[in-house]
C-alpha cells in the first residue's frame, strides 16, 4: 500500500508539502499541487483516517443518525441517506450511520472519540430530547426536521405546512367543498415526528379559510385493513355531496388527501374495492414524489416531496457550518412542495 512518502518521492517534493496539499493548511503553488495530485492518482494513495483526523483535527467523516427500529421507512429512507452521503463524498467526506435508537448517548459517543466532523440528525421530534444535548456539542450539527425549539441549531426539512395547504387549496380549485385527510401511521403520530403536526393544521387551518369542510383520519397504520377503514370513516364525510351543494353548484364529491405515501396503494385498492373511480367520483391527492407518481397506476395528483432536494439542501449547509466562515444563530430552510394535477383529481368547475 503506498504511503506519503511514496507520494513525495514521485512528485519530487518534501512529505511535508503533500501533507499540505492534502490539509490545505499553507498555501502551495499551483504547479506543485498538480504534480502532487498526479502522483496521489498514479499510486491510488488513499491516507489513513486516523492520521489525517491527528494531523488535520478532521476526521474528513459526517455522522448521519437515522431511525432503524420497527417503526423505520427504510424505502423513504433511502434517497436521503444515498444523497447525504454522495453529497458529502464530494466534499471528501464518508458518512458513518448510527441508529437512532440509541438517543442522546449517540451523539455524545460520536463527540466524545472523535469520530465525525459534524453530525445529521433525522426524523427529528416537535420535542425531541436530543435537541439540548445537540446544541452542546463542540461539533456542528443539523437537524433534518423542524423542533419546536431548535436551540440555535439549523434545521433543514420540506415546507410541511406548505404541502397542506398546497393538497386542500388545490382541492378547493377543484370545487370540492367536503374534504378528508388520511393522516400518518401511528408511530409517527406517538412520536410526534414535527412534519405530522405541521402538515394536518396546515390542511385543515386552509380548509377554514375556505370555508369547507376537512375530516382529518388519524392515525392511518399501513395495513390494508387500517386503510380500508379510513377510506370509509372518510367516504362517509361524503355521504351528502352528490348533487347540488348549498349555492345550488355541482358538487363534485369528496376530496381526499392521502398524507403518507405508504398508504396510497392501499388506498387506492380500497376505493376500487368500493367501485370509487378516482378522477371521476372522487379526487386524489397523496404526498408522493413526483416520480413515484406518477409511475403509479392511475398516475396521482401529488404534493411533491423530493427527499432528494432536501437532502442536497442539508449537504449545502452542513459544508457552510464547516467551512471557514460557518453561519451563525442557527437558522430554519425549507424546500418548497409542489401541486401536480394527474388523473386522480376531477377536473372542477370549467374545467379548472
Amino acid at each position: 500500500m503506498p504511503t506519503s512518502k511514496d507520494v513525495a518521492r514521485l512528485a519530487g517534493v518534501s512529505q511535508s508539502t503533500v501533507s499540505y496539499v492534502m490539509s490545505g493548511k499553507r498555501p502551495i503553488s499551483e504547479e506543485v499541487r498538480q504534480r502532487v495530485q498526479a502522483a496521489i492518482e498514479e499510486l491510488t494513495y488513499h491516507p489513513n483516517a486516523g492520521a489525517r483526523a491527528l494531523a488535520g483535527r478532521r476526521t474528513h467523516v459526517v455522522g448521519l443518525v437515522v431511525p432503524f427500529g420497527a417503526s423505520a421507512d427504510p424505502g423513504g429512507l433511502l434517497p436521503f441517506i444515498e444523497t447525504i452521503a454522495s453529497g458529502a463524498r464530494e466534499h471528501d467526506h464518508d458518512v458513518l450511520l448510527v441508529t437512532a435508537d440509541e438517543g442522546t448517548s449517540a451523539l455524545t459517543r460520536l463527540e466524545g472519540r472523535r469520530l465525525c466532523d459534524a453530525i445529521v440528525l433525522m426524523e427529528v421530534e416537535a420535542r425531541d430530547e436530543r435537541i439540548p444535548v445537540a446544541s452542546g456539542l463542540r461539533v456542528p450539527v443539523l437537524l433534518v426536521g423542524v423542533p419546536e425549539e431548535p436551540d440555535g441549531l439549523v434545521c433543514v426539512d420540506l415546507d410541511f405546512a406548505a404541502a397542506g395547504r398546497l393538497a386542500v387549496e388545490g382541492l378547493v380549485e377543484r370545487g370540492h367543498r367536503r374534504i378528508a385527510v388520511l393522516g400518518y401511521p401511528p408511530e409517527a403520530v406517538e412520536r410526534d415526528i414535527g412534519y405530522v403536526r405541521r402538515f394536518g393544521d396546515a390542511a385543515l387551518a386552509a380548509a377554514s379559510a375556505a370555508g369547507v369542510e376537512c375530516a382529518l383520519v388519524s392515525p392511518v397504520a399501513h395495513t390494508a385493513a387500517a386503510v380500508r377503514a379510513a377510506v370509509g370513516r372518510a367516504l362517509e364525510t361524503a355521504r351528502d355531496g352528490d348533487g347540488a351543494d348549498d349555492d345550488g353548484l355541482d358538487d363534485p364529491g369528496l376530496g381526499l388527501v392521502v398524507a403518507s405515501g405508504g398508504a396510497v396503494p392501499l388506498a387506492l385498492t380500497a376505493l376500487a374495492e368500493r367501485g370509487v373511480v378516482p378522477g371521476r367520483d372522487v379526487s386524489v391527492v397523496a404526498m408522493l414524489p413526483d416520480a413515484t407518481a406518477a409511475a403509479t397506476s392511475p398516475p396521482v395528483s401529488n404534493v411533491s416531496t423530493e427527499s432528494r432536494d432536501v437532502s442536497r439542501r442539508a449537504v449545502q449547509e452542513l459544508f457552510r457550518l464547516l467551512g471557514d466562515d460557518p453561519p451563525t444563530g442557527g437558522g430554519v430552510h425549507l424546500v418548497t412542495p409542489r401541486l401536480t394535477h394527474r388523473r386522480t383529481t376531477v377536473a372542477g368547475p370549467a374545467g379548472a
